[in-house]
């Protein structure tokens, strides 16, 4: 199903992750490089997992409300034949994809194409999210992005859920999610035991 990488006069193709917790800006920074990218003429193409439906069905839509259009997609294996000629990917929610995500970045960048990924590193457990920290681990450039703390004002590195709800994936906004720093993260976990 992968198609062989075309080494011949080609250009070299690489991968970028955007990761940090829910509200750091990694669809704002991936939107970002995204529209330089098109500024630059290549040709560019957003994908987004078809169970992200908070904003908008087929957009990538920021905190900030920046959006750009995008093709949701059901797997990783989409992006395979829906990526032809198209020289930037943008994959946004990339937590949310199958565990497959890295091998088909891998194939792409073999295929000479500049891939960014964005997605949360970490779940609401504080636990590695889905693919991510095997993308993490095959990316050639990493940028983690952080948030502002609710309750004390440092850099939040947690997705903190206000809820009850014990299922990993529960997709939610500020209702749902704060970001906190480790140790704001972790009192509000060990009041919530008591």
């Amino acid at each position: 199903m992968f198609l062989e990488p075309h080494f011949k006069g080609q250009r070299s193709g690489w991968i970028e992750v955007i990761c940090g917790s829910m509200f750091s800006g990694k669809t704002e920074e991936l939107i970002r490089r995204l529209k330089r990218a098109k500024i630059a003429n290549q040709r560019v193409e957003i994908f987004k997992p078809r169970i992200d439906t908070r904003y908008n069905e087929e957009k990538v839509v920021s905190h900030d409300t920046n959006s750009l259009l995008a093709v949701p997609v059901e797997n990783s294996h989409m992006l395979l034949e829906e990526t032809g000629d198209i020289s930037v990917i943008g994959i946004d929610e990339a937590q949310f994809f199958d565990m497959e995500l890295p091998t088909v970045c891998q194939a792409l960048a073999l295929q000479g194409k500049r891939v960014i990924v964005a997605g949360l590193d970490m779940d609401f457990r504080g636990q590695p999210f889905g693919p991510m920290p095997n993308l993490l681990a095959v990316a050639e450039y990493i940028t983690k992005v952080h948030a502002i703390c609710q309750h004390c004002g440092n850099l939040a590195t947690h997705s903190y859920r206000l809820t009850n709800a014990g299922e990993i994936v529960v997709i939610g906004e500020k209702d749902v999610y704060e970001p906190r720093c480790r140790t704001c993260y972790h009192m509000g976990n060990i009041l919530n035991l008591r």
